[in-house]
């Protein structure tokens, strides 16, 4: 009886042995075929400045196109933060402009008036003068008669003059060191919006790529962190095999190299191609190592389906066909 149990035992050995070897090497010195899995490269979208999610526009296993919105945070303090440096970038900007325009057309034309007023005085004073010369020649005036009117003409003068020196500073732009700080502030009021609608637009997340959503990871009225995500989402492209291969066959495997997958349920075999070999081993043991425990070493080898990727579940077990050189 132990004779047929130990016999027993040791077809059974046999057997998974034999079913390893077939599994793991190749059946001939160029095709094999290995086992692997379905794996993916999620996309986790959310928001770099967080906030109460107020709203959530999918759920898990929706088809959303590129560019569709998929929640929206509170933002009614960062609406007010853009209209604020919206506002003060326009005041800035006027600022600027009435440095290199002068001053108003009203205040210059105060000054024109002013100026004609005076003109009109020294003409005044002039012919006060000229008459006060004519008497003096005849001894009809006195010599502090002269003096009066030559010193009111020499003030009109001077008045006109002032008033000329007014408008041409009326009509000048601004000094070139206001100039320059004016335009410092345009600069850091369009820094200040550029940063406001930032912050406004990431109140907001967006598919990326067309995707199907995987999971949603809060409800509206939850506090979403900085940087945490809202929706788990899955592209197609990002879909992925990973099978491992022995030691003596890693060597024979390129990057770019085509394989075909065969899984249940998925009909015809889906072409792949290798896009990642791994450098490092998996499973290794920590001693030396023999041709024995060699022979017990395998290699990571990642495939990206070229079609049909749809057809693939993320875990979904698969048997990786590969022709070697």
């Amino acid at each position: 009886m132990k004779r047929t149990i130990v016999a027993s035992a040791a077809i059974g050995v046999v057997v998974v042995a034999t079913v390893l070897l077939w599994r793991f090497w190749p059946h001939n010195d160029r095709a094999a075929t290995y086992s692997g899995y379905v794996e993916a490269e999620y996309v986790m979208v959310g928001s770099a400045v967080g906030g109460p999610l107020a709203t959530l526009d999918v759920q898990r296993g929706d088809k959303v196109a590129s560019g569709t919105r998929l929640f929206a945070l509170d933002d009614v303090a960062e609406r007010g933060a853009r209209d604020e440096a919206d506002g003060k970038l326009q005041a800035a900007v006027a600022q600027y402009a009435d440095l290199l325009t002068g001053r108003r057309a009203p205040e210059i034309e105060a000054i024109v008036a002013q100026r004609v007023q005076a003109v009109a005085a020294l003409q005044q004073s002039e012919t006060e003068l000229q008459r006060q010369i004519r008497l003096q020649a005849s001894n009809a005036s006195s010599a502090q008669q002269l003096e009066i009117a030559r010193k009111q003409r020499d003030q009109d003068k001077g008045h006109v003059d002032e008033l000329d020196a007014q408008l041409r500073v009326a009509r000048l732009p601004g000094r070139d060191e206001q100039i320059n700080a004016a335009q410092a502030a345009v600069a850091s009021a369009q820094g200040t919006l550029v940063q406001a609608q930032w912050r406004l637009g990431q109140m907001t997340g967006t598919a990326p790529a067309d995707s199907t959503v995987v999971d949603t990871l809060y409800r509206p009225g939850e506090q979403v962190g900085p940087a945490m995500p809202v929706v788990q989402l899955l592209p197609p492209g990002n879909i992925k095999l990973r099978f491992f291969v022995p030691e003596g066959v890693v060597a024979r495997i390129v990057v770019g190299q085509n394989v075909s997958v065969s899984c249940d349920g998925c009909g015809a075999p889906i072409a792949a191609t290798v896009r990642f070999i791994s450098p490092q081993a998996e499973f290794t043991p920590p001693v030396i190592y023999s041709r024995e425990q060699r022979a017990r070493l395998v290699f990571l080898v990642e495939a990206w389906p070229t079609e049909r990727a749809e057809a693939l579940r993320v875990g979904q077990p698969v048997d990786v066909g590969l022709t070697l050189p």
